[in-house]
């Protein structure tokens, strides 16, 4: 049987101008030269290690109206075994990964270095910053249990 999860607040309903912060970021990732693919496995992925149900199951739909295909996003907590992700998105999902337990070593200098050979500093800027939203939206919906709907 499911368990029941009792939403505890709605954070951006009491503090609305956060919200209006993060649709900025948001605006403003979306406006980079860091492809919506590369945005879409970050959020997915990040979600994923977090354990965020709400987080997994909405951008999981933006992904595929977005033009994500589902065996990506089947595949994607195995992405370091399947052949379905490129040298670029390992080297983000690296980054992500490592960022998001970023308690046990912090990044290394071969996952920075490797990420470094693709994209610009701007670029990494924008993929640093888009990791540590998602965290933060991670934390946000699990510590206010937000449900998926």
């Amino acid at each position: 049987m499911a368990k029941v999860i009792k939403h505890r607040l709605d954070v951006w309903k009491e503090q609305p101008l956060y919200w209006d912060l993060i649709a900025k970021m948001d605006k403003h990732l979306h406006e980079s030269t860091v492809s919506m693919t590369l945005l879409d496995i970050i959020k997915i992925r990040v979600s994923q290690i977090n354990k965020c149900a709400y987080c997994i199951d909405y951008h999981t739909q933006e992904a595929l109206n977005n033009g994500e295909t589902s065996r990506r996003i089947f595949a994607l907590s195995a992405w370091q075994e399947s052949p379905l992700f490129t040298s670029e998105e390992r080297a983000v999902l690296q980054v992500a990964e490592e960022m998001t337990y970023i308690f046990n070593h912090g990044v290394s200098d071969q996952a920075y270095e490797n990420l470094k050979s693709y994209f610009t500093d701007q670029e990494i800027a924008h993929i640093f910053i888009s990791i540590c939203h998602m965290n933060f939206l991670n934390r946000v919906g699990i510590s206010t249990k937000t449900a998926a709907i």
